[in-house]
């Protein structure tokens, strides 16, 4: 059979017709789907989707145009009547504000005042009656003393006032913010004509028309650990004496516990002021040292934080003891805009809760703030007086961590392991921290504050084993947040039941008290990554 020759050409004409083939096959898919009736209304709500979210941004878009134009023509143009200053690093107002002639008037007559050129005698007469109280030697002290106000928002502004009034002379202020309308109702100086003008330069600027003689430095910062000496350097820049007394009025949580461990670790006298939101009795008012404070949200969370970097008393502290009730005011809720930026906890002294808006009756700041200064000039000046000390529970607390021992001993020896020399990994201040702040100083089962003791909550997983690892070395396993804090006689039936019996805690407690330990362990891991 004679074959014949394949004809190059074929080969494309065949996968040319089998792609138009697929096309045509296509686009009859194509056309039967799109005469579906679902298709149709499916792509219909597509595109009205599309254009109506079209509609919507394009409509924003052109509505916040309009607004930011208005904006821009509302600002009156620079010139004669109007000028522009540059805002500080930290976005605030300019440390230099426009002046009237009574402010310079007042500069003037400070700037004399302060190179000695103001008669004695007039101060020593608008003085008299503080130097009749403290008598001539204390009085003196107090004239040449030199005080760092840390804060000056209500309770700082106070404080500042009260000891420039007094006769401290030497004043250094730090705060970067600027005082605000919302601001006027506890700031002890402050007017409207202050709204939006640094707080360091507006206490300054009024209070030398009180005191001109005092000399002020003012720093218009944030305060950082980092640039604690250099912020807490002795008076004219480090060149003259150290502070006598630094005051916190801060009301940040971290910037108030960066201070005060500065303070503590440098040997710096410093009196820090705990929460004055949602207070309203001015005669449950005190002055005491942190270990005491009580019903106070700031306090228990500064004293915590203190706690876990080893600082466990020894600051003294103005604080209230008004406990909140029934139409009293309360932490207002965080809006839900605020839940979407994330991290809430951080924003506040308890969660979802941001400081910025305690409700705040313009008294309290004020009492606080006095409250502040007066202890400050009772120190410098070595006047007699009494505030309340640390709780004084170390015998407390080494009978606790003694009993701690021989319950793990106990539980050792229940499993056939020899307890003798066996060490636990909890100290003194580890029982402090947990009973005073994790359990409040009440048993979790009773809330009686008596006859303590802490024990673990439930039976280890693998048991009750000890680590023998390193030769010479046994030690318990035991861990922070496996103890619970009751009295004797509940531990007594606990170990029992649940330590040795197998018995799980929630077949031994209600709901609320496992609820409640739950709540504590988890407060306990949460401030743990302080340590």
């Amino acid at each position: 059979m004679e074959r014949r020759p394949c004809d190059a050409r074929a080969v494309p004409q065949r996968r040319h017709n089998e792609q138009a083939q697929k096309e045509d096959r296509m686009s009859s898919w194509l056309e039967r789907q799109l005469s579906s009736h679902q298709a149709q209304l499916a792509a219909t709500a597509l595109f009205s989707g599309i254009t109506i979210a079209g509609l919507i941004y394009g409509g924003q878009a052109i509505r916040r145009k309009v607004a930011v134009e208005q904006l821009k023509a509302s600002i009156p143009p620079i010139g004669d009547e109007y000028e522009a200053q540059r805002l500080t690093d930290f976005g605030a107002a300019s440390t230099h504000s426009s002046a009237t002639r009574e402010d310079e008037r007042v500069a003037g007559l400070a700037r004399r005042a302060q190179q000695g050129d103001y008669d004695e005698e007039l101060i020593r007469e608008q003085l008299t009656r503080t130097a009749s109280f403290l008598t001539t030697p204390r009085f003196e002290t107090l004239r040449s003393s030199f005080v760092i106000v840390v804060g000056l928002g209500g309770v700082g502004s106070h404080c500042a006032s009260a000891l420039a009034r007094s006769g401290v002379s030497h004043i250094r202020l730090i705060d970067f913010d600027q005082v605000t309308l919302s601001s006027l109702n506890r700031h002890a100086v402050a007017t409207l004509a202050d709204v939006g003008t640094p707080k360091v330069q507006c206490v300054r600027k009024r209070l030398e028309a009180v005191v001109p003689w005092v000399e002020w430095e003012c720093i218009n910062e944030v305060w950082r650990e980092g640039q604690g000496e250099r912020l807490l350097a002795g008076w004219d820049r480090g060149q003259g004496r150290k502070a006598d007394y630094a005051v916190d009025a801060i009301d940040n949580i971290d910037s108030k516990v960066e201070l005060l461990k500065y303070c503590h670790e440098h040997d710096i006298k410093v009196v820090s002021s705990m929460g004055a939101g949602c207070k309203s009795d001015p005669t449950g008012v005190f002055v005491g040292d942190i270990s005491m404070s009580m019903e106070d949200p700031l306090s228990r969370m500064t004293r915590r934080k203190l706690k876990l970097l080893g600082i466990g008393g020894g600051i003294p502290v103005v604080y209230s003891t008004e406990k909140p009730g029934p139409g009293k005011a309360q932490l207002l809720p965080l809006p839900e805009e605020e839940f979407a930026k994330g991290k809430v906890n951080e924003l506040s002294v308890l969660p979802d809760f941001r400081a910025r808006i305690l409700p705040v009756l313009g008294t309290m700041p004020a009492i606080f703030g006095y409250a502040v200064a007066n202890f400050v000039i009772l120190e410098i000046t070595g006047y007699p007086h009494e505030f309340r000390l640390g709780k004084g529970r170390e015998k407390l607390y080494d009978s606790i961590l003694s009993g701690l021992q021989g319950l793990e001993e106990r539980l050792a020896r229940s499993v056939g392991q020899d307890p003798l020399g066996l060490k636990i990994p909890v100290t003194k201040d580890d029982v402090s921290y947990l009973v005073e702040e994790v359990y409040r100083g009440k048993s979790v089962v009773s809330g009686l504050p008596t006859r303590l003791v802490l024990t673990r909550w439930r039976s280890p997983k693998d048991g009750f084993k000890v680590d023998q690892r390193w030769n010479g070395q046994k030690h318990s396993k035991v861990q922070l947040d496996e103890l619970v804090c009751m009295t004797k006689e509940e531990a007594k039936m606990h170990e029992e039941e649940v330590l040795k019996g197998g018995k799980p805690p929630e077949g031994m407690y209600d709901v609320d008290v496992v609820k409640l330990v739950e709540s504590r362990h988890r407060e306990e891991r949460q401030y743990r990554r302080y340590r």
